[in-house]
């Protein structure tokens, strides 16, 4: 199997092997179709088409991607990472976000890199917060807004935080610069805005979340009362955006109340609920390919239906959203996120060399509790800089890793609730 190139990374170097990628909705609503086709040939055939003809579109280039051909349907083995991210760009969004005309930041407020195991027998899902402070390497020119892509790139940017290299290089800048913290190299990758948020909650019919506590969030207009809710269209978009509603109100806390939709998305996935649906499939697969900006390595359908495979049967104890350990600090005469780099280099040894893990500080920063848990739990604090962290036995060969207890996070498995400020 070729070799991809992985990016050095100030935190620990890596090397992975050519992978497959994994965009959850995407893949899943186009291997169903392959799965399903013999039972619905007829509307199969039809959407599969209408769907390729949507993808052919083009899409961004990736660093350190070589642009090999891309493999027929179930022609994909091994891992892969996939990085996964949230625009706040209002570009194209309309005016229910604000006016576009005066709002024309382009900030990647959620940016996930996801790593499937080689043998698919677990996954990870790692949050970056927005204001991790992170070394910003030479980037590819961002695409015309004709489609065409300058050639070259541009200089190294330096020390800035993470959710400016949307803005600074697109979609290829995010990438490499998480190939550059990580040292994993980012094979797939797609971005999303607020209407394609809004599309993709439909097509899946809703996801239904638990708040321990009333949220409510004048700069998100959203009031939900605390108790078992379903969460499908624009107030599933104003859950994930919300930060003042939720725990301490931080970007922190957000992250850990994002982590409860996602384990609960993935419960009604992989549950056969939705791969059961072939008309729900075909309408997350036709959201998603009007709604996302996609890497030219994800964009083309046979790697998709491929991709879809490698998350059927996964234990959903066995995936994990883990947010990347970071402590508050200065850089550049800006607050913001530092990492920690003993905590980080467990958690990315772990990763790359499939591991399961095994969390050990809880869901952290106020922003979820266990569903039977006591919400005034006090979380432990993360270290105040990158000096500190706790330093580990190396991990053994046997069983799940054990991550620091500043490796906040939960698996799909644990049932957790939103911690609203009422």
């Amino acid at each position: 199997m070729s070799e991809r190139r992985s990016t050095g990374a100030p935190v620990r170097h890596g090397q992975q092997p050519r992978r497959s990628g994994v965009r959850t909705g995407l893949k899943v609503a186009l291997a169903s179709v392959v799965v399903i086709a013999m039972s619905v040939v007829g509307v199969a055939a039809w959407g599969v088409a209408d769907i390729f003809g949507r993808l052919d579109r083009g899409g961004v280039s990736l660093p350190g991607n070589s642009g090999q051909p891309l493999p027929d349907v179930n022609a994909i083995e091994g891992g892969f990472n996939l990085l996964l991210v949230g625009s706040d760009s209002r570009k194209g969004q309309g005016n229910g976000f604000g006016d576009p005309k005066l709002l024309t930041g382009q900030l990647n407020d959620v940016t996930i890199l996801v790593h499937v195991s080689e043998d698919h027998s677990n996954a990870t899902a790692i949050s970056i917060p927005r204001d991790t402070f992170v070394d910003v390497p030479a980037c590819p020119y961002p695409q015309n807004d004709d489609g065409t892509v300058p050639e070259g790139e541009q200089a190294p940017a330096g020390i800035q935080k993470i959710n400016t290299t949307l803005k600074h290089g697109g979609l290829g800048c995010t990438a490499a610069t998480v190939q550059e913290l990580t040292g994993l190299t980012v094979h797939y990758a797609g971005a999303i805005q607020f209407n394609g948020v809004t599309a993709m909650a439909n097509a899946i019919g809703g996801v239904e979340v638990c708040l321990s506590e009333p949220i409510v969030d004048p700069k998100t207009n959203l009031d939900l009362p605390a108790g078992d809710v379903t969460l499908k269209g624009e107030t599933a978009l104003q859950f994930l955006r919300t930060r003042y509603g939720v725990g301490d109100g931080s970007d922190l806390g957000r992250i850990s109340n994002q982590q409860v939709y996602m384990s609960a998305l993935m419960r009604k996935i992989l549950s056969g609920e939705t791969l059961s649906d072939p008309v729900k499939l075909y309408k997350l697969a036709r959201v998603a390919a009007d709604n996302m900006t996609l890497s030219n390595e994800l964009s083309n359908p046979n790697t998709m239906v491929s991709i879809a495979l490698a998350l059927k049967g996964m234990p959903t104890e066995n995936i994990t959203f883990v947010k990347f350990p970071t402590g508050s600090g200065m850089r550049n005469g800006q607050d913001g996120e530092i990492p920690v780099e003993d905590a980080a280099a467990t958690l990315l040894d772990a990763v790359k060399a499939d591991r399961s893990l095994a969390i050990t500080g809880g869901t952290g920063e106020y922003g979820a509790v266990p569903k039977d848990g006591d919400s005034s739990e006090e979380p432990s604090e993360p270290p105040a800089d990158d000096s500190t962290g706790e330093a580990t036995d190396p991990p053994s060969t046997e069983g799940p890793v054990e991550l620091p207890d500043s490796v906040k996070g939960q698996t799909a498995a644990d049932e957790t609730c939103s911690n609203g400020r009422g």
